[in-house]
């Protein structure tokens, strides 16, 4: 199954959190999940990380497949997006993960579940 790992996660990770450190080698050390992450997560993080950042990033990322989106995957996220923003106040990127998710029948690992309150999604707090 595909674990797909919201930025949260990943940002922590890379600040030098050990929570995140620890959680991540368990899902890589396991044989449950293959390890991902969304295109717009990988955006979240690149395109914000300092010139001295570029090397050990990017090496970390490497880790990660990155699920390609669609027409069809953008439409979905659409929809679930004007569904859930009104209530639960959810991002473009986190409707963009969570179609991918679904589509895909992979679990999503973040740190807030409010972000993916779609009863179609499988969803994990990390920690």
């Amino acid at each position: 199954m595909r674990a797909y790992i919201d930025s949260d996660i990943l940002i922590w990770h890379l600040r030098g959190q050990r929570k995140a450190l620890n959680f991540l080698r368990r899902l890589r050390d396991g044989e449950e999940y293959e390890l991902y992450t969304g295109v717009m997560q990988r955006a979240e993080v690149v395109f914000f990380m300092r010139p001295d950042e570029e090397e050990s990033t990017l090496l970390f990322l490497s880790q990660f497949k990155a699920e390609s989106i669609d027409q069809e995957r953008i439409d979905e996220a659409a929809s679930l997006y004007r569904k859930w923003h009104p209530s639960h106040g959810i991002d473009i990127n986190e409707a963009i993960l969570a179609a991918t998710s679904i589509h895909t029948g992979g679990r999503i690992f973040c740190l807030n579940r409010k972000h993916y309150p779609m009863p179609q999604a499988l969803v994990t707090k990390a920690w």
